[in-house]
């Protein structure tokens, strides 16, 4: 028997294609200590029975890229290792059969533009010629992707570890990690059956596993197994054998050629969740029981959609466990509970595509301890603590199977698992026609239904059903006076006596400002980039408040607490629970609070950027004149045992002034008109505040600096070449921008969109972006382009500004 060894660089726990190719980049990069324990055999939880699906455009820039480069890796890793890999370059067509899906095909097909990405659209009739047993009825159209393809997922994990193993790496088998070893804090190594193996870097790449193991050192990874459905035919006679991978969202399922053989896939909706009290430890190359009725109705539309199905046998029909996260991301990256404790886990059916972008991308995050790139749609810090609740992950997983070949709707909300987090405003929200999204958990309006009238829901790539609900929402903010629940924003109290220079050294703006005030800033990386997009309030001398959007709640505490010097008298702990937050914008806003309180609410005595302790009704609240909807307004803090009795006394009052209630897709469409940048669309970790248009947050002369400032003093020493920009669509039928449409200058793509809304004050579609220029993106290089915007594979024209289009000089705000 082979010894393992007691000390480590690296150890991967898990031995499937994401482990392997973790293993295999970490030695290209030069890290050759590394060791791969595999409780079983290599590929035996659920990598052996992958489809091997190798498909590059995923719904975000970044995912794309890490699954391109799969693509491109899996055309010579082969030749590397001389392991076969049983990669075949054929194409996928992706298959519309109503006009909303090639809408969405379209967006899709138009994004890819963006990085490259080889697509073209097809009639029905071409899909007939590449995919000759298709039946045509109900198909509208498709995509072409010819750089897709498919593999051996067996076979191309062996090449990772036979690469690895050429690399310098061991690889154990029939080894398990017990539990993950933490000292001080950090990831220490990890425990097995024959003792400790120590080191400083852990990664847990263990599939339906992960969880659990990850839960041993008190990590949160979010994941369940699913029940995933296919079947594979007997021989058919005369099938080409160079056939595309065929997708058909709206019929659930893919097809794939394999040895004169057709593979027919389902992500069905209502999928079965397993593995609910945990996944046997001896569970290896397992399958599930046949069920049949289940997938039937499927099944039987595959055989009208390819006819040859009805004369042909099945020779297999497999049933077997995939692990799902509740967002239908993977996660990746390093945990933020345990510094030096890494995942790469729960990859919701997309673990082969994924596997060479996520080994390498995770291989150089472990050699820098740092994203080599931004990552955040899949970065695990995004994950919340609760999300681990088995319960939530088996309700979640019933909806998140179908969710890969469902329509992904702008704005859709999941259905399943819901009302997990309420803040204490939420039955009266829903007593006023509140219609409630989720984000983080959290329950909290997306719009408000009309006085008598029940939410209604039909979602849309153009105007969805709520779209007058929100018109009249912006209006009134615009008119009267609007209130919005701000609960999930995150809030963390930060005290002690090195509380302001700790701040100050993360903060870009200055926070060492007088008590009282409230600072918008951001937190950078070295590099400049946009970590965290915060507010921080002054309470003290040593007291600081600072809000934070609701999905960052775990990234961001980790950031704040990671970057507190050993030894400094500096505190931060997570008060949002018990924080609730309200906020009331609008021009009528001052006079209703003044009907309530004995404070001045004057310009002279509570000026923009105020934040202080007041009287309200009964309770007392902090105050802080600040917006993020671009009219006057404050948001309201308070004591949750407060929130239901200040709700009411503000609601009783309103009356008289208007009030009405918002929700989060007001915000969304006020935010864009006044040029609000949002961390995680606009923003984020490659973005830097000269970019995003942020300078007038950044504070460059402070004494101490703050980190990233090198980056910025290097970046203003020559042109401004990237620079966020606002767009307007002046045609009055204009399509609505969401994210990823390029954005063309002479016919030349020079950008992308970011995100975008419908502004219901300048009656318009809006949308964000970044341009770029190599000379230096200016005033007049915009005015002298004719400027486009492609969406769904069409392009319109768009007015490009520096400036935002509602109220530019913020004179609604301050006056």
């Amino acid at each position: 028997m082979t010894k393992l060894p007691d000390r480590a660089e690296v150890v991967i726990v898990g031995g499937g294609v994401a482990g392997c190719s973790v293993a295999y980049h970490l030695t290209k990069i030069g890290i050759k200590d590394v060791v791969l324990l595999e409780r079983q055999q290599l590929t035996s939880g659920t990598t052996w029975h992958a489809a091997g699906l190798v498909t590059q455009l995923r719904a975000t820039r970044r995912m794309t890229e890490l699954a391109k480069y799969t693509g491109e890796l899996f055309g010579t890793l082969e030749e590397e290792t001389g392991q076969a890999t049983g990669f075949k370059r054929r194409g996928s067509l992706r298959v519309a059969n109503t006009a909303a899906r090639y809408e969405e095909l379209a967006r899709g097909a138009s994004m890819g533009r963006n990085f490259g990405l080889p697509v073209e659209a097809v009639s029905p009739g071409q899909i007939k010629e590449r995919w000759g047993p298709i039946n045509l009825d109900g198909i509208v159209g498709g995509f072409w992707f010819p750089q897709d393809g498919q593999v051996n997922p067996a076979d191309v994990t062996m090449a990772y570890a036979k690469g690895a193993r050429m690399g310098g790496a061991q690889i154990f088998e029939g080894k398990s990690a017990t539990r993950i070893l933490v000292e001080n804090g950090k990831a220490a190594g990890v425990m097995t059956d024959e003792g400790p193996i120590y080191a400083e870097t852990v990664v847990i790449c263990g599939g339906l596993w992960s969880r659990d193991l990850a839960a041993t050192a008190g990590v949160a990874l979010p994941l369940h197994a699913a029940e995933h459905f296919y079947c594979v035919t007997e021989p058919i006679p005369d099938l080409p054998k160079d056939l595309p991978v065929l997708f058909l969202g709206d019929e659930w399922t893919y097809y794939k050629e394999d040895a004169g053989k057709l593979l027919v896939g389902f992500f069905e909706p209502n999928a079965k969740p397993w593995g609910h009290k945990g996944v046997p430890e001896d569970f290896a190359f397992g399958t599930l029981p046949e069920d049949i009725d289940h997938i039937a109705p499927h099944l039987e539309q595959a055989t009208h959609r390819v006819p040859v199905l009805e004369k042909t046998g099945i020779q297999l029909f497999f049933n077997g466990p995939e692990s799902f996260t509740p967002d239908d991301r993977y996660l990746l990256g390093e945990t933020p509970e345990v510094p030096g404790l890494f995942c790469a886990t729960g990859f919701n059916s997309i673990g082969i595509l994924s596997s060479g972008g996520v080994g390498k991308a995770l291989a150089d995050w472990i050699r820098d301890r740092k994203p080599p790139m931004e990552l955040a749609d899949v970065d695990v810090r995004r994950m919340q603590s609760f999300q681990i609740n088995r319960s939530y992950l088996h309700d979640r997983t019933t909806e998140t199977l179908g969710l890969l070949f469902d329509m992904h709707w702008p704005s859709r909300q999941f259905a399943t698992a819901r009302g997990a987090r309420r803040s204490p405003f939420h039955d009266r929200l829903i007593a006023a026609g509140a219609w409630m999204a989720e984000a983080a958990g959290w329950e909290r309006p997306g719009f408000f239904a009309k006085p008598g009238d029940a939410p209604k829901i039909e979602y849309s790539y153009g105007k969805p059903s709520w779209f007058e609900n929100v018109a009249a929402e912006c209006r009134n903010t615009a008119e009267n006076a609007t209130l919005f629940d701000l609960s999930c924003f995150v809030k963390y109290a930060v005290d002690g006596r090195d509380a302001c220079a700790v701040l100050n050294r993360l903060c870009a703006n200055d926070i060492d400002v007088a008590p009282g005030r409230v600072v918008y800033t951001q937190w950078l990386n070295e590099a400049g980039g946009i970590e965290a997009d915060v507010t921080v309030i002054r309470l003290s001398e040593t007291s600081f408040l600072v809000t934070s959007i609701a999905v960052s709640q775990r990234r961001d505490i980790a950031w704040l607490t990671r970057h507190i010097p050993e030894g400094a008298l500096c505190f931060a702990r997570d008060m949002t629970s018990g924080l609730p937050m309200l906020a009331l914008m609008g021009p009528k806003a001052r006079a209703l609070l003044q009907t309530l309180t004995p404070e001045d609410l004057s310009d002279d005595a509570f000026p923009f950027g105020t934040s202080r302790e007041i009287d309200l009704g009964y309770a007392r609240v902090r105050l802080t004149r600040i917006t993020y909807v671009g009219e006057q307004g404050y948001e309201i803090l308070m004591p949750a045992e407060f929130a239901a009795h200040v709700f009411d006394k503000i609601t009783e009052a309103g009356a008289a002034f208007g009030l009405g209630h918002g929700g989060y897709f007001a915000i969304n469409s006020l935010r864009m008109e006044k040029g609000y940048r949002h961390w995680g669309h606009d923003i984020g970790e490659e973005d830097t505040p000269f970019d995003a248009g942020l300078g007038f947050a950044v504070a460059m002369e402070k004494p101490g600096g703050f980190i990233g400032r090198e980056a910025l003093a290097a970046q203003r020493v020559g042109p401004q070449r990237r620079r966020m920009v606002q767009l307007r669509l002046p045609m009055a039928d204009a399509p609505m921008l969401y994210h990823q449409e390029p954005i063309l200058r002479n016919g030349v793509i020079v950008g992308s969109v970011t995100s975008g809304a419908y502004g219901h004050r300048v009656n318009a579609s809006l949308g964000m972006g970044y341009v770029s220029c190599e000379a230096g993106v200016t005033a007049d290089w915009l005015a002298s382009g004719a400027w486009e915007v492609e969406v769904a594979w069409k392009r319109y024209p768009v007015e490009v500004a520096l400036k935002a289009p509602y109220d530019p000089k913020g004179e609604r705000i301050k006056g």
